[in-house]
């Protein structure tokens, strides 16, 4: 049992750790859209613009989707058959963790019929509240039919962020290739 008591805050901090490092992908599409006929690309300058976010990190995601795109076998065009535009949001999320055991926990015995001397036994244990704040960031990558001026394929990827400036651009790597596998419809990693 003392084993067990011992394990269970390792294994709590190792679900929520290995929580935060997923993407979690939602797509939305128009399904009377063509997408074999797209092959070439280019970034819709306008909304782009708008995205509220440093020109850094515009640029870091702007390469990992051209990046995605090329692998694809699209092609950079001056005339292309796709606009790509992006926006972002980011929520601060607080989390407080209950470290305490409450009524029945191990603790330290007391004077008295309950306690049985000073030592340890059960009684109530203290709480001692953890609270943690990170960020939660959402990544909208809006594919527009070029000629039409229509949305046609919406890629939404929402998952933490870090300030770690080694990890950014490998995380916003991994936040842009997550949304384009499901691009195109249909043909899904």
């Amino acid at each position: 049992m003392k084993k067990l008591l011992k394990t269970l805050p390792f294994l709590a901090l190792l679900i929520v750790v290995t929580s935060c490092s997923s993407v979690r992908v939602a797509t939305d599409y128009d399904k009377n859209a063509n997408f074999s006929t797209y092959k070439t690309f280019a970034f819709f300058k306008t909304g782009i613009d708008k995205a509220e976010i440093n020109d850094l990190d515009k640029r870091r995601i702007l390469r990992a989707i051209e990046a995605e795109l090329l692998a694809k076998g699209f092609t950079k065009s001056e005339d292309p058959d796709l606009l790509i535009s992006l926006f972002t949001k980011a929520n601060q999320r607080v989390d407080v963790y209950n470290n305490s055991w409450g009524y029945g926990a191990w603790g330290w015995g007391g004077w008295g019929p309950w306690g049985g001397g000073f030592g340890p036994g059960w009684g109530w244990g203290w709480n001692q509240p953890s609270v943690s704040t990170r960020t939660e960031g959402v990544l909208f990558i809006d594919l527009i039919d070029a000629n039409k001026k229509e949305l046609v394929w919406q890629g939404m990827g929402t998952g933490y962020l870090t300030q770690n400036m080694e990890k950014k651009e490998e995380r916003i790597k991994e936040f842009v290739a997550e949304i384009m596998a499901k691009y195109p419809p249909g043909m899904e990693k």
